[in-house]
């Protein structure tokens, strides 16, 4: 991990902060840089955390687990392409490369997506038909959050040797980190392109298909008014499980492209800091609102990076705490502040 004092931070000797301006200026591009790779991951796992909330204003903060499974999912898919963890960098050639990517992206995908459904089935279904409290969705969302983890940690290990634990998995490296230009002075590498791409294009495809296509019109039905969705014939039930499924798909995108720029990041607890950040950009953008959650995440991502360096890096993840509760003593509802069933018809 990189060091404070690599990164330009000064400290005082008595352990104050010093506000190193000089450093935020001086590497400003770079830093926005690094701030959009972040951010785009933040965005894409926000985008699940925004959906399930206009559907079912459900804080799902078992969010950050899934994500965390996706991580595993990509990592088992290389192992059983053959890989295996090496200090080496796969050197195959750019197509092959991309299939692999491909393949990885895939099995990420596929293994936090059923975990998402399995999660509103077993954990949250069973809840509504009862007519649950929204204090009981929320103590089982932190509960499972905890038996995901722990099922990571500790059981996972016996069923396949060498996986989960307490020590983060060896990173599969497909890419190796290398600069394709240069803008203003900052590096920009092919991973920082291929995750900020990868993130723009997947919320963008998530923007479409909530606003142009049937499923889409029934997803803001039921978040608008869940009781008249239903007597015009919409599935509620069947709604609420694909949302779950695309909340899903997405972090397992997410958690590949996370392990390309940290791939040192699969442990059981890989997605908690992770995760509460994404709920924070959601909130931040304006929860419910997807175009809210990529603007929220992208900025939380950006002002992590320029706070490491102007009060140092320990100071990284309170630094986007406090800019969400700035944001919203000015603006409760959030930057964008639209909810889920507003949406344009």
């Amino acid at each position: 991990m990189t060091s404070a004092a690599s990164l330009g931070v000064a400290l005082l000797a008595d352990g104050s902060i010093d506000f190193n301006v000089s450093g935020v200026i001086d590497q400003f591009w770079r830093l926005t840089v690094d701030g959009l790779t972040y951010g785009s991951v933040y965005a894409l796992v926000a985008v699940g955390y925004t959906l399930v909330y206009g559907v079912l204003r459900l804080i799902n903060f078992a969010h950050s687990e899934i994500f965390m499974l996706g991580m595993f999912g990509s990592y088992v898919g290389l192992e059983l392409l053959g890989f295996a963890p090496s200090g080496n960098v796969y050197s195959q050639g750019v197509v092959l490369t991309v299939i692999y990517l491909g393949i990885a992206l895939l099995f990420g995908m596929a293994v936090s997506g059923v975990a998402a459904v399995g999660l509103e089935r077993v954990a949250y279904r069973p809840l509504r038909k009862r007519g649950a409290k929204p204090l009981a969705f929320l103590i089982t969302a932190i509960g499972m959050s905890f038996v995901i983890q722990e099922f990571v940690h500790y059981i996972l290990p016996k069923i396949k040797p060498g996986l989960g634990g307490t020590n983060a998995q060896t990173g599969i490296r497909l890419v190796e980190p290398k600069v394709q230009f240069t803008f203003l002075g900052a590096e920009v590498t092919n991973v920082a392109i291929v995750i900020v791409v990868a993130a723009v294009f997947l919320a963008i495809c998530t923007e479409v298909m909530i606003n142009r296509t049937r499923f889409g019109r029934a997803i803001r039905a039921v978040a608008q008014d869940p009781d008249t969705a239903t007597l015009m014939g919409v599935s509620r039930e069947r709604v609420i499980m694909l949302t779950f499924l695309i909340g899903g798909l997405l972090a397992g995108a997410a958690a590949l492209l996370y392990t390309l720029r940290v791939p040192t990041g699969i442990i059981f607890s890989g997605g908690f800091i992770l995760g509460i950040k994404a709920f924070s950009a959601a909130v931040l953008g304006g929860i419910g609102n997807l175009r809210g959650a990529l603007l929220g995440g992208l900025l939380l991502g950006i002002a992590e990076q320029y706070g490491q360096i102007l009060f140092g890096f320990e100071w990284r993840d309170v630094v986007a705490f406090v800019l969400l509760v700035t944001v919203l003593m000015f603006r409760p509802t959030g930057i964008l502040g639209e909810s889920l069933g507003r949406a344009r018809a």
